[in-house]
């Protein structure tokens, strides 16, 4: 009965077969033991009386328990607070927008018209950080990242004020003809990545996006903050995020190169090097799923 009751407070099924197999040899020797001493004329107590079968049960499952579960320390610190460069961190959005096939093209050109006005207009206080196509991974699809310095007071300024544009105001109703399918998210920025800045071209570009498992992004960012030095032989890292409102516990790695097979020897590169492999070794079991896409900057975008 006790063995059931221990197997059945495992949760994996690696973890139930191997509690299965521990357990079956520890109750067979419980009750070899018990028998020998039957036989010698001795008798045998397996507990004190004095602790009832309830609270036997419980505490070896606490026990057994404790040799798989994890123990985390508590944090009374906002994951913002302690994974961002400073309270006043940039604020940033990125949209996904998922094109009509046929529309692409006209797509492009109307974001190509408008976006770069935004951008240098000091009347918003926002930048455009990059725009491009998916080229691998989801087809006729747009990628835009912004950047609001001044946080939350920045994009809802910005926002207030696009709402009195007119030139604006038609952008988004022609573009509302030309989508499938639209979604975004507000980030802010690992301490430990570079801010991304203007880059000269042409270049390729890698959106890795990871969906974190919950309550794993201090851990996460631990490991990353060691890991990030590895990543910087070819400056191929452009920055790092982790999303606020929208999809939570998301991570999104923006990696440059200069073409696939760069990013290949690139890639292989790193495992060369002592202490990559522990970063990634630690960080897979964080992560619930994963997304790669390759992106080629529009003739808009900050980062060619």
């Amino acid at each position: 009965m006790l063995c059931r009751h221990l197997v059945a407070s495992f949760s994996t099924s690696g973890q139930i077969k191997m509690a299965t197999g521990v357990l079956q040899k520890v109750c067979r020797g419980f009750g070899s033991a018990k028998n020998g001493a039957h036989t010698a004329g001795q008798h045998v107590f397996w507990v004190s009386r004095g602790f009832s079968a309830s609270s036997r049960t419980c505490s070896e499952d606490s026990w057994f328990k404790s040799l798989f579960v994890r123990k985390v320390d508590p944090r009374k610190d906002a994951h913002s607070q302690l994974l961002t460069k400073n309270e006043a961190s940039n604020l940033y959005k990125i949209q996904f927008h998922n094109v009509k096939p046929e529309c692409l093209d006209a797509y492009n050109k109307l974001c190509e018209d408008v976006l770069p006005t935004i951008h240098a207009d000091k009347y918003y206080p926002c930048e455009l950080v990059g725009t491009w196509n998916t080229w691998y991974g989801d087809q006729d699809q747009a990628v835009h990242l912004w950047r609001y310095r001044g946080g939350y007071p920045a994009l809802t300024e910005v926002m207030n004020k696009l709402r009195q544009n007119k030139e604006f105001t038609a952008y988004r109703k022609e573009r509302g003809k030309m989508l499938l399918s639209r979604r975004n998210q507000l980030l802010l920025e690992f301490s430990f990545w570079n801010e991304p800045v203007p880059r000269e071209g042409p270049n390729i570009y890698e959106l890795r996006s990871y969906q974190l498992r919950p309550g794993t992004m201090i851990e996460w960012g631990n490991y990353w903050a060691r890991g990030i030095r590895h990543r910087q032989r070819n400056k191929e890292a452009v920055g790092g995020f982790f999303s606020q409102i929208g999809d939570l516990y998301m991570v999104h790695h923006l990696w440059a190169y200069k073409d696939l097979q760069s990013r290949e020897e690139t890639r292989n590169g790193a495992w060369q090097q002592e202490g990559w492999h522990e970063a990634v070794y630690y960080t897979v079991p964080l992560i619930q799923h994963m997304e790669s896409r390759i992106m080629i900057p529009l003739k808009a975008s900050p980062l060619q």
